[in-house]
């Protein structure tokens, strides 16, 4: 029987439909791996403690010293997830931060950093992007679990196209590349990674009302996981020589998917308590980037 224009027509739609639904895809799982693989100490090792040969270890914050930790190697992209459980308690004043970085004064970032809170209030989870010695670009939200009672993951996607960062499964920001609307990009820097627990009541908790009460110390922050899956490059490289071969350059890594985008905009909408994207009295005119990045 000869097909009608109109079943045509619905076969067209129905491949457009399973084309562009299949054009995303959730990073690929996180291998847990022991500490010293990926990571070494940078300051006060004393107060890093290891567990279960090295697979899991403790930060310890006290009135007299933090204490930190970088990766081995530097990166042009990638996927990194770290899993981590949040001081619990009274945390009001301390900082957890998971970031990357480079090593010049017009230096790139990614930041997640955990802003300690007194006891009943929830943690606030802020995220931030420098490009080229740049910054301002902080969002803050609310999680929608309670960090200190188990570990969750907190990745960041980083490739050419977009940088994605996630809690668990859940997009909770995209910072895509709009360097063709003159808005730097992180593409040619490579970057450590860092992780440190530190005093920070001059600031963290309501603005720097709250501060530490030390009374609570050792304040202890827990990790595992310490997973890397990166181009690893010199910090003299500016380019990747992998560019393109590796799974996070494909194409479906280069946006977020329907599901994705939903689960962004639940973010949004439910637990986003600051967005430098609507802050009118630091940015009368909105940002280049906003619009693309769907954060209003």
């Amino acid at each position: 029987m000869a097909s009608t224009p109109c079943f045509h027509v619905v076969l067209v739609l129905v491949l457009c439909f399973f084309l562009t639904t299949a054009i995303a895809a959730a990073p690929r799982k996180a291998i847990n791996v022991p500490f010293q693989k990926n990571y070494v100490p940078t300051w006060a090792g004393d107060h890093i403690k290891y567990f279960n040969g090295g697979n899991e270890i403790q930060l310890y914050l006290d009135k007299y010293s933090g204490t930190g930790f970088q990766s081995r190697g530097s990166y042009l992209f990638g996927h990194f997830n770290m899993q981590i459980k949040m001081v619990p308690g009274d945390s009001a004043g301390t900082v957890t931060a998971f970031y990357l970085s480079s090593q010049n004064t017009e230096h790139d970032e990614i930041d997640f950093e955990f802003l300690g809170n007194r006891t009943g209030q929830p943690y606030i989870l802020q995220t931030n992007v420098f490009t080229g010695g740049k910054g301002d670009r902080e969002q803050r939200i609310y999680l929608w679990f309670d960090p200190t009672k188990d570990y969750h993951s907190y990745s960041v996607l980083w490739n050419l196209y977009q940088t994605v960062f996630f809690v668990d499964d859940v997009p909770i920001r995209v910072f895509k590349n709009s360097k063709d609307i003159g808005v730097r990009y992180p593409f040619n820097q490579p970057m450590k990674l860092y992780s440190s627990l530190w005093n920070a009541d001059d600031w963290a908790t309501r603005g720097g009302l709250e501060k530490t009460n030390w009374a609570n110390a050792p304040f202890i922050a827990a990790y595992r996981g310490f997973h890397i899956d990166g181009c690893e490059a010199s910090t003299n490289e500016t380019f990747c020589a992998t560019q393109g071969r590796r799974w996070w350059d494909q194409n479906e890594f280069r946006n977020l998917d329907a599901k994705q985008y939903d689960r962004l905009r639940w973010v949004r909408e439910r637990y986003t308590i600051y967005n430098y994207c609507t802050d009118r009295s630091r940015y009368p005119k909105m940002p280049a980037e906003c619009q693309r990045d769907r954060d209003v």
